[in-house]
């Protein structure tokens, strides 16, 4: 028995869309590994799209909506801006490390100090998808599908960045810790301010102005 017509030409539009969003994680997670220079952190921002990918199957079976190639790009749409909520979160987290704080304090602070920014940007995409969802106007069932997916992964990936990509940063982190940053100033401009200010102990003195941009290479000599 063979299929042809708009069948086939269906099946060849799935294949073709399935393969681009394969292609897609992958160079997204090589371009990742090339940013955060590791491979785990890009491991960790990608977590979240299998819950995009569920959210959108959830939202087309409650809306009675079939598979179709609207649904599939919306379903792109939805994993590049869960990608990009990931990015702000594991980011933060690793400033966080950076600054001498643990695993488990670096993704409880990124956790509640994205939560705005992540809420705004996928709150703005849910709701300016909702007239499109409906279907109004003249053919716009046709891109209900595209809408109702974004909604349904943004719904299920939303909650995933928040709660599920911080919490497995602290799991997959939690041996991990960066080099804390050190101020850069010469070692004799950094004796000469201890020995004035003998009160600051060990601690470093802070410097208004980068000693590297001084005429002098922030040495405190005259030529």
């Amino acid at each position: 028995m063979v299929l042809s017509g708009q069948v086939e030409t269906m099946l060849e539009s799935y294949s073709g869309l399935f393969t681009g969003i394969a292609v897609a994680v992958f160079l997204v997670y090589l371009f990742l590994v090339i940013n955060f220079q590791s491979w785990i952190d890009p491991l960790i921002v990608l977590m979240a799209a299998p819950f995009a990918l569920g959210g959108v199957m959830w939202m087309l079976y409650l809306t009675q909506t079939h598979l179709s190639v609207p649904a599939l790009m919306g379903t792109l749409m939805c994993i590049g801006l869960t990608t990009a909520n990931s990015i702000l979160v594991v980011t933060f987290a690793n400033q966080r490390m950076a600054a001498g704080d643990d695993s488990y304090s670096a993704a409880v602070s990124a956790g509640f100090v994205r939560l705005r920014p992540v809420l705004m940007t996928a709150g703005a995409m849910v709701l300016g998808m909702i007239p499109m969802a409906f279907g109004v106007g003249e053919g716009g069932e046709q891109n209900a599908p595209l809408a109702r997916a974004v909604i349904g992964g943004l719904l299920f990936a939303t909650f995933a960045t928040l709660v599920f990509v911080p919490t497995m940063y602290r799991l997959l982190r939690h041996r991990t810790r960066l080099p804390r940053r050190q101020p850069c100033f010469p070692a004799d401009e950094v004796d000469a301010v201890r020995e004035r200010h003998p009160e600051h102990g060990d601690q470093e003195p802070e410097f208004r102005q980068n000693s590297a941009r001084r005429p002098d290479g922030g040495s405190g000599r005259q030529p």
